[in-house]
């Protein structure tokens, strides 16, 4: 089952990928040069949004669900052995700090992407 559900969400970003490509129209040539340029900096702003949400929320479902397991763990732990909390919760706090730090790197590359200027434009 993992199987077909992997093949057919590989098949599906392929797709999505692949599309633009595929449909992609070949530019007149009495276009003005003026004209590609925007539809090239449009193309390429475009682009960069879309990954840039992308990298983002990638970025923070994994920083949630390290979170979450990390919280869990630790509550566990807790639970196991209350004489260690103070321990455990010091522990536990530097390491959510540093898996939050993962999702604030990832927002740091996504704003330089988004107001970086590209070559040629």
């Amino acid at each position: 089952m993992r199987k077909i559900l992997s093949a057919v969400l590989l098949a599906g970003m392929l797709l999505c990928l692949l599309a633009p490509i595929a449909f992609a129209e070949e530019a007149p040539k009495e276009a003005a040069k003026e004209e590609a340029v925007s539809d090239g900096k449009m193309g390429y702003y475009g682009m960069a949004v879309l990954a840039c949400g992308l990298a983002i929320g990638l970025g923070a479902f994994g920083t949630g669900i390290g979170q979450g397991i990390g919280l869990s763990k630790a509550a566990e732990g807790v639970a196991r052995n209350p004489a260690a909390s103070g321990k455990i919760t010091t522990t536990l706090i530097i390491g959510l700090a540093m898996i939050e730090s993962l999702c604030i790197y990832a927002l740091v590359v996504v704003l330089i992407v988004l107001f970086a200027k590209p070559f040629g434009f």
